[in-house]
């Protein structure tokens, strides 16, 4: 198999279980350009897509942006940088999310995200694995040592949805209750990659239906099918991350408008808000602030910014 480089180049509408969508000029009361997620009324807001990594791979990525898309970063990237920031944004919780490029990283990599995750209150660590690793080994340690889930960039980790190389990780997430997200659609630059797309995916949620999985980026540039999969199975979920930001359209061809707000009502519960921080060459308010401008009621907006992601790490109706 060629490799590829740390960007993945080759060298029945379910009900809302979170009530009815009762409206109430939330969105005309917190939108604005002073307005952040501290002066909107969710409790402990999460942010469902984070990055922390060792400084050498932070760097790796984003030079291969860079070189691909143009896209430069601003953004502090050490974990108490990064909490402050998040803070400063209203944000009390965090998913972080690594993945590895190349097989033999991905142990050492879950043991230092885990060990800087036991050092903060914000923080819940993902896991991941690469498919030419000892896929059962890796997986079993890192939910030992208490890894909330599993993360997939499947292009840049040349293993898709569908890969029978990674049935023992996917059996282990069904055993442990365990969740998963997967960078599944083909945005912003993987219309070509062999690892992604909305059939290798349907082929996943038909082989685990009871596994919690999550397409990142509201799925990308398919985001039509991710939606209408979402809509058919309860156990699938999408995050708003770059996707959803009022600055995409300066990074990527697509339009958060094509997505509706019957989305974020008829899904409530199972859209989480999310930002890929601190890799978006704009700013962490234009994850947020184009969401919040959105005519919803009050209970799709509070799935959104907590609810939703509690549930995706517990499987369980937040309280």
């Amino acid at each position: 198999m060629q490799s590829a480089d740390i960007t993945g180049r080759s060298t029945a509408t379910p009900k809302s279980v979170f009530g009815p969508p009762e409206h109430n000029g939330y969105a005309r009361r917190y939108r604005g350009a002073g307005v952040t997620l501290a002066d909107a009324p969710v409790p402990a807001v999460i942010d469902a897509h984070v990055h922390l990594l060792p400084g050498r791979l932070t760097r790796a990525i984003r030079d291969a942006l860079h070189g691909e898309m143009g896209w430069t970063f601003e953004h502090p990237t050490s974990r108490d940088d990064i909490e402050a920031h998040l803070r400063s944004h209203g944000v009390k919780r965090y998913f972080v999310l690594p993945y590895a490029h190349e097989a033999g990283m991905a142990a050492d990599l879950n043991r230092w995200l885990l060990d800087r995750a036991a050092e903060s209150e914000m923080c819940v660590p993902f896991a991941t694995v690469h498919g030419d690793d000892d896929v059962a080994a890796v997986v079993r340690t890192a939910f030992e040592a208490g890894a909330r889930g599993l993360k997939f960039q499947c292009p840049v980790q040349e293993c898709g949805p569908a890969d029978p190389r990674l049935d023992p990780a996917f059996e282990l997430a069904a055993a442990y209750d365990r969740p998963i997200v997967f960078h599944a659609g083909t945005a912003p630059m993987f219309e070509d990659s062999p690892y992604v797309g909305i059939d290798q995916f349907r082929e996943f949620v038909a082989s685990y239906p009871d596994v919690r999985a999550c397409c990142a980026h509201m799925g990308t540039f398919e985001h039509e099918a991710f939606v209408e999969t979402a809509r058919e199975h309860e156990s699938v979920f999408l995050d708003t991350c770059f996707a959803m930001s009022t600055a995409v359209g300066e990074s990527m061809d697509f339009d958060p408008a094509a997505v509706d707000d019957a989305v974020f009502e008829d899904l409530a519960g199972r859209v989480m808000f999310g930002s890929d921080y601190p890799n978006i060459p704009h700013s962490y308010r234009s994850e947020y602030e184009g969401l919040l401008a959105r005519d919803l009621s009050e209970a799709a907006f509070e799935a959104l910014f907590r609810g939703a992601a509690e549930r995706f790490l517990s499987g369980q109706d937040p309280a």
